[in-house]
């Protein structure tokens, strides 16, 4: 399985709270909430989620999914809430040991390696969603196969960013483009 991230940013690289200020567990964020979607871009985020044969999360992105699509009864016509429930997911905490969302299991040691052995099973792709640190943590160990990066047409002037201050040099490679008619930004980029 190849390892692809999907993330959610401001035109400014933000991507603390694209869903409100409540994703954020470290305080109230009070610029969050700023990801709208359209049907363009709705669309290509259900295209990703319908490829998934595995999840990994970091936990406080994993508490956010498991809070919300995770007590939500199955609306009969998701990719995502499909995908989510009902295809493993890996979550890295050493915090959160008990986690009843079905179908989880916790990674808290050996991380790269743990990665190496799912992205050596079989299957199409091993998905990470938001979860910024450990996003930087796989960019930075070499272990993404492919950023999808939706840029929504917003400054939010303050917040995480995705990528640090200060990393690695990385070559990207576009692999796809396509924007949305309000004007949401869908890249695919090769790490490789």
């Amino acid at each position: 399985m190849k390892l692809t991230c999907t993330a959610q940013v401001s035109v400014d690289g933000v991507m603390q709270g694209p869903g409100g200020p409540e994703e954020d567990e470290r305080g109230v964020f009070d610029r969050g909430g700023w990801a709208h979607f359209d049907k363009e871009s709705a669309a290509a985020m259900d295209e990703i989620y319908a490829r998934a044969d595995a999840f990994l999360f970091g936990r406080i992105t994993y508490q956010v999914f498991a809070e919300t699509w995770g007590t939500w009864a199955d609306p009969g016509n998701s990719p995502i809430w499909t995908a989510l429930n009902m295809k493993p997911k890996y979550l890295v905490s050493t915090k959160l040991t008990n986690p009843k969302w079905t179908n989880t299991m916790v990674v808290s040691k050996q991380l790269a390696d743990t990665v190496r052995q799912l992205k050596a099973k079989p299957g199409h792709e091993l998905q990470v969603h938001g979860c910024g640190a450990l996003f930087r943590w796989l960019f930075e160990n070499d272990l993404v196969d492919e950023l999808n990066l939706f840029t929504f047409p917003v400054i939010v002037g303050k917040g995480t960013r995705l990528f640090p201050d200060a990393g690695r040099n990385n070559q990207l490679k576009l692999l796809e483009s396509q924007t949305s008619s309000s004007g949401v930004i869908v890249q695919v980029y090769s790490t490789r």
